[in-house]
């Protein structure tokens, strides 16, 4: 094996087989008026998938929850409209060879009032709380936490039925699931809030949820990261033991993948290895995993003052990337803004001409193309 080889083997992981190891990463795009899925998005994912990508991850899509929305023009993922949109792109994606996957999504307390769907509803989280120690919005009662998990699993069904290959639940970033997680915005006393296995339980009820929901052969995606986008520097898990009693609770609640998500994928997660957090959650638990994190750039995605805006980047050297996917450190290599500038960026990779690839420029997230 030589090159970029590695990259482009076909994959087997179980209940999902792919063309190559390359994820378009997820990445909200706000371009769906109306929440529905239109002519443009179809276009957007059909692109990706006739750029050579294993598999399309796609940008956060909210459940049929009154609060699960936080942006403008974000699609849905509910309603006869939005579904339909969906069917689209997911037939366009298949048409060009590529599968797909939607990231269902709840942002939680990140949510702002006036925010459509929901109007004047207030986030909901744990403790009401986007930020720690500062109320902001709604404590979720018993009954919102079922109404969410509901959602979610229903989400995930008409997933499967209109012809998606896998979900991935968004757990990361801050947003509502990993608001539980993180002992900063979780300050329940209830059997929700406590030690980081009780803060689990929101999450092991959704996964518990959605596979009943879909049955044991549909692949199930879980998102999640250590930093949040309230604070780059917390973490849900101090030591590789932490993280493999967090991650193989996921794992038995019926996560088939886990997509690692960090800044910068060449950073070691814990002292003593040279592992990224994917490469230890693939250690710890025997499950596939997918490493992101500023993948083809020379720049992470966010600016270090929280402001959300994807940060200019020149392409970089994949080097170190070929060589930990060669020593099988993870399975899956998810791409983002490079795949915003390039949309045949696996195309360009496999046929060596990483020197033709366009340098991502923050104007770029103002169209989709």
């Amino acid at each position: 094996m030589s090159g970029t080889d590695t990259l482009f083997q076909a994959v087997k992981l179980d209940k999902l087989e792919l063309k190559n190891r390359i994820v378009m990463a997820p990445m909200t795009r706000t371009m769906s008026p109306g929440n529905v899925p239109n002519d443009l998005n179809v276009e957007y994912y059909r692109r990706r998938a006739e750029g050579g990508v294993g598999l399309i991850v796609t940008e956060g899509t909210f459940v049929g929850h009154v609060a699960a929305s936080g942006y403008p023009n974000v699609p849905a993922f509910f309603g006869e409209d939005a579904l339909a949109g969906w069917k689209r792109v997911v037939n366009a994606v298949h048409d060009a060879g590529g599968k797909i996957a939607p990231q269902l999504w709840h942002v939680g307390a990140v949510r702002r009032p006036g925010v459509m769907p929901g109007g004047d509803t207030p986030g909901h989280s744990p403790s009401g709380m986007a930020f720690p120690g500062k109320v902001t919005g709604h404590a979720m009662t018993q009954q919102d936490i079922d109404d969410v998990v509901a959602a979610f699993a229903q989400a995930a069904k008409d997933a499967k039925d209109i012809g998606f290959d896998a979900i991935e639940l968004h757990g990361a970033h801050g947003y509502l699931i990993d608001q539980f997680f993180w002992d900063g915005t979780n300050q329940r006393e209830d059997a929700y809030g406590g030690d980081l296995e009780a803060r689990s339980r929101f999450a092991i009820e959704i996964l518990q949820a959605v596979r009943a929901a879909v049955g044991e052969d549909f692949p199930i995606i879980f998102r999640f990261s250590q930093w949040k986008q309230q604070n780059y520097a917390a973490r849900l898990c101090e030591t590789p033991e932490e993280l493999g009693a967090f991650v193989n609770r996921l794992s038995d609640a019926g996560v088939d993948i886990f997509h690692c998500s960090s800044r910068r994928f060449w950073e070691p997660e814990f002292e003593g290895s040279d592992l990224n957090l994917a490469g230890w959650t693939r250690k710890l638990t025997g499950k596939p995993a997918i490493t992101v994190g500023s993948v083809g750039l020379n720049a992470d995605f966010l600016p270090e003052d929280g402001t959300a805006n994807f940060k200019a980047a020149e392409p970089a050297s994949i080097d170190n990337l070929l060589e930990r996917t060669e020593r099988e450190e993870f399975d899956l290599v998810a791409v983002g803004r490079a795949l915003i500038a390039n949309p045949d960026w696996a195309n360009q990779v496999q046929a060596g001409k990483l020197a033709d690839l366009a340098a991502y420029e923050k104007d770029m997230l103002k169209k989709l193309y």
